[in-house]
């Protein structure tokens, strides 16, 4: 889930088979027994004591977090069912990590509607500020009781679980406050600026 600033390299499973539709879950996705990888570019590998990510305020102003400060906040224990923008879902997936808005409580927001996140590697996406609020996000670093594996956006990723996953940015390092919306990497493609699965929200037309 990351652009390298060269012409995408899309991984395996960003297109498949429909298959029938299980009414649990939002419309058109399907259960999955493993973890897929699909990611646009090459993963980056970020050890855990060089991880850094940047709370940028309206103003500008730059709030830095590393790794140690960040798990000095409240961490809890996730557990979230995800849904991928390429129809298949996962049930009951097991996270640690940090809730969005503790980090926020560090900084001025005023004025703020939407975050741009941003990744190493270049990828961003964008959230309304309101979704990452209220236990609904969080900055990930353990899944499954084990660290957070590169492949899957360690050491840190975004986890925004009602949101198709492709708006849980991999590899975060930064968080823009912003008082408008703009798109990010695969908004500016064609997907839909907000991405939510219940309603089907995959494409900019939806």
């Amino acid at each position: 889930m990351t652009s390298s600033g060269t012409q995408p390299l899309v991984s395996e499973g960003f297109s498949g088979r429909m298959r029938v539709q299980d009414p649990a879950l939002p419309p058109g996705q399907h259960l999955v027994d493993r973890f897929p990888v699909m990611s646009a570019g090459p993963t980056p590998v970020v050890h855990r004591r060089a991880w850094e990510l940047t709370v940028t305020t309206p103003s500008g102003r730059q709030t830095p977090w590393d790794f140690a400060g960040l798990t000095r906040l409240p961490v809890e224990d996730v557990v979230a069912d995800l849904h991928c923008v390429t129809r298949w879902s996962r049930s009951g997936t097991r996270w640690r990590g940090v809730p969005v808005e503790a980090l926020l409580r560090e900084v001025d927001d005023a004025g703020a509607r939407y975050v741009m996140a941003h990744s190493y590697g270049g990828y961003t996406t964008n959230v309304p500020l309101e979704d990452l609020l209220d236990g609904r996000a969080w900055l990930v670093f353990d899944h499954e009781d084990e660290p957070l594996s590169a492949e899957h956006g360690g050491p840190v990723r975004l986890l925004v679980p009602h949101l198709y996953l492709w708006k849980s940015a991999k590899w975060v390092n930064g968080l823009t406050l912003m008082s408008h919306d703009a798109p990010g990497f695969w908004e500016s493609l064609g997907y839909h600026l907000y991405g939510d699965p219940w309603r089907e929200q995959r494409h900019s037309r939806d």
